[in-house]
């Protein structure tokens, strides 16, 4: 089977020939149509997670999917052959830069029907991390103000709509030249990164989405009202997080060292710092097929590469300037 693999961290992404994947009871094979790429991947690739999420190598990467189920294992009941579905894989298990893949049942759903395969698989990361941050971790309601960095994204275009949707008051942060898009997205405010300080702008917010880390984590404490929740897609990882990945004792102390800087700001402001390494979910990638039928949420889809075209699609991450998602297709 073809896959797109990488032997060593840092090395290059190849092209391989694979093993076809093992189905348990539990799992759905499906035929992968398209996969999202997300800078997720190459974090991986250059062993940026390799202390909290090692991997055996070779690796082979991905992990979004959108396709339709081959076989199901013995125990699967919520699936057929020829049903389409969307997934993001659970880690240890991704790899959808291949022509197939085997999947936890509980981690994929239907696919929404009004959208194409491509836009369903440049979806299941990006919305659970919108969701998990927006609605599990913030509990957003309306009438909040809501602040999205990097609003012309993959994570940040989702997350606006699912602002919107909420019911907040959002803005984001992206350049002048993305103002209509991120107006159009639901964005009430938009500070341009290149020539304005949102911290200058902004105050007296419920709600930081950061996918950015560093000094621009600190400075979106320092906007929040007190009780307010700052989440980080970027780091620095927290105790919380090293507890319920189940990471050892050193590593729960390096990690405490990590963030020790960010937890007393957050806690000398009264606000609230929380870590966000988002996880597989069919039951939530549910409610958010819901969504997007209904027209509350759509897609977006910067750039579409064939399946063979991969290694360009990973580094066209690198470039920037793509607005929503990468994605690899596979028809």
């Amino acid at each position: 089977m073809r896959a797109f693999t990488f032997s060593n961290y840092k090395g290059p992404l190849r092209e391989a020939d694979v093993a076809e994947p093992i189905v348990g009871d539990h799992d759905v094979l499906v035929q992968v149509q398209a996969a999202g790429v997300n800078q997720l991947d190459e974090k991986i690739r250059i062993g940026e997670f390799k202390q909290i999420l090692p991997y055996k190598l070779p690796l082979t990467l991905g992990h979004d999917v959108a396709g339709t189920v081959l076989r199901v294992g013995a125990a699967v009941r919520g699936f057929r052959p020829g049903d389409e579905v969307y997934a993001r894989p659970r880690d240890h298990r991704i790899g959808t830069f291949a022509e197939r893949i085997a999947i936890d049942e509980a981690d994929a759903a239907p696919k929404p029907s009004s959208i194409s395969m491509e836009q369903a698989g440049s979806l299941p990361l990006v919305a659970l991390t919108a969701w998990q941050a927006l609605v599990e971790i913030g509990n957003v309601q309306r009438g909040q103000k809501v602040l999205i960095h990097a609003g012309a994204g993959g994570v940040g275009s989702i997350a606006i709509q699912l602002a919107k949707h909420l019911g907040a008051e959002v803005a984001t942060t992206a350049s002048a030249a993305n103002e209509a898009f991120v107006r159009e997205l639901g964005a009430d405010h938009l500070v341009d990164y290149r020539s304005e300080d949102f911290e200058q702008r902004l105050a007296g917010y419920d709600f930081v989405l950061d996918s950015l880390g560093g000094e621009n984590l600190e400075k979106s404490l320092r906007i929040l009202r007190p009780g307010g929740i700052a989440v980080g897609i970027s780091g620095p990882p927290t105790p919380e997080f090293a507890r319920s990945a189940g990471l050892n004792p050193v590593l729960r102390l390096a990690i405490a060292g990590l963030s020790g800087k960010v937890r007393k700001q957050a806690k000398r402001l009264g606000v609230n710092y929380r870590f966000l390494f988002m996880r597989a979910s069919g039951e939530q990638l549910r409610e958010i097929s819901e969504l997007v039928d209904g027209g509350a949420l759509r897609p977006v889809v910067g750039r579409i590469f064939q399946f063979a075209e991969a290694v360009q699609a990973l580094e066209s991450l690198k470039a920037g300037g793509i607005r929503g998602k990468v994605v690899i297709s596979n028809p």
